[in-house]
């Protein structure tokens, strides 16, 4: 395995060569939470100002958001659908760019120190299994350029996550 290797000046820069790298070690591999946990780290490794990023899986048995493989902090295990930025990403079925957390109405604080957040819906074909949640400890790290290179991952990545 090759290590990830981002030298980029920009955010869009970085995602541009991230992005590819990520896409080279998830191809031939098969195993969802070795995908996911792969994912995670690289962007984890490549961005300074995230704090946390993980996914939630969607569990049918309980109807709830289940916590995935992750990098960060220790982490809030289940979410209700509807609930704070996972769950109400997951109920709209839309990516949600909060500035700062605490005026999001609802949030839940897993991580007293997070100020901003995003977080993009999983989908597999047209059925949504979960969201990717990013934290950061500054406030308004999230743009437009976070959405679109996030949403483009997740769109090439959603089929190596199987459940």
């Amino acid at each position: 395995m090759e290590e990830i290797k981002v030298t980029a000046e920009t955010k869009e820069e970085l995602y541009k060569q991230l992005l590819p790298q990520i896409f080279s070690i998830v191809g031939d591999e098969s195993n969802s939470i070795a995908n996911m946990a792969n994912i995670v780290a690289a962007l984890k490794q490549t961005f300074s100002y995230y704090s946390w990023v993980g996914f939630y899986l969607y569990d049918q048995t309980s109807n709830e958001l289940v916590l995935g493989p992750f990098q960060g902090k220790i982490a809030c295990t289940r979410i209700a659908i509807g609930r704070g930025v996972c769950g109400t990403s997951f109920k709209k079925r839309e990516t949600i760019i909060v500035a700062d957390v605490s005026q999001f109405p609802g949030h839940i604080f897993c991580d007293a120190d997070s100020k901003s957040e995003i977080v993009v819906p999983v989908y597999q074909g047209n059925k949504i299994i979960g969201v990717l949640d990013v934290d950061s400890h500054e406030y308004d790290s999230f743009d437009i350029t976070d959405k679109k290179y996030l949403e483009q991952l997740i769109s090439v990545v959603a089929q190596k996550i199987i459940l």
